[in-house]
């Protein structure tokens, strides 16, 4: 049976439809189980199948309600103190960044999610930036606005804490709620019509909230060691596909 119109954006199949919610829900939990990697998933998969315009903005409000989720369902894990400066900084980045954001070009766009993913599995943010939450708020959210999944970045101020894996999970998923929602903000005022997507993003929250549950039974029961190759592998693939679909467009079309 086919799936109400409604909730397939114009150009998506059901079998894209029923892939993304797929990786929603493993996004969902393994950001749950492993700390970070989700969101990073999420958007490599997403790139591939969602048109890129809509790519950022959807990604950043399907990633809302993914956090929100785990952020209310370990509230009393938070750890306060690092959510006031990085909000301020997330306000300026975020701002900072949609003023350039529009003016680039798909392929670019292509590139710098690809490029981004593999910074995220080889490389580490700057040491600089581990024990200022108002400088890691204005770097990731004005990164976030071109790349999506600034999770990793994040998650090295979170990191320095050294807080317990559950504080650790709850804080991080404030921030990245405080981080996506300023951001969805800011492309709704540049004029993203989030109005054509508000059914499928409502079904992949949903989706990652079950994600969110999944990964929470599986939080202290999981040896991660080898999964982390493979996700790590996976990520690089896709990553690698973007980059070459971006550079073979700019080759056939220029730069601009």
């Amino acid at each position: 049976m086919d799936l109400p119109a409604i909730l397939t954006p114009e150009g998506m199949s059901d079998l894209v439809f029923w892939v993304l919610i797929a990786t929603s829900f493993a996004g969902s939990l393994i950001t749950v189980a492993f700390g970070i990697g989700g969101g990073a998933l999420l958007l490599a998969v997403m790139a591939t199948l969602v048109p890129v315009t809509a790519l950022i903005p959807t990604h950043g409000a399907i990633q809302i309600g993914s956090n929100l989720g785990r952020a209310l369902m370990t509230f009393r894990h938070i750890f306060w103190p690092a959510i006031p400066m990085f909000a301020v900084g997330s306000v300026i980045g975020a701002a900072s960044g949609g003023l350039v954001v529009v003016n680039l070009p798909a392929a670019w766009v292509q590139i710098g999610v690809g490029s981004f993913v593999v910074w995220s599995v080889l490389g580490t943010a700057p040491q600089g930036v581990r024990d200022w939450p108002f400088l890691v708020g204005v770097v990731s959210s004005f990164l976030t606005m071109f790349f999506g999944a600034t999770g990793l970045f994040v998650a090295t101020y979170t990191k320095s804490q050294k807080l317990p894996r559950h504080d650790h999970v709850a804080t991080h998923a404030t921030l990245m709620t405080v981080q996506h929602g300023v951001k969805s903000v800011t492309f709704g005022l540049l004029g993203f019509a989030f109005g054509e997507w508000w059914a499928f993003i409502v079904a992949m929250m949903i989706a990652g909230f079950a994600g969110t549950l999944a990964g929470l039974l599986l939080l202290n029961r999981m040896n991660d060691h080898g999964f982390r190759r493979a996700l790590d592998i996976v990520l690089l693939l896709l990553s690698a596909r973007l980059i070459y679909g971006g550079v073979k467009d700019l080759w056939a079309n220029g730069p601009w």
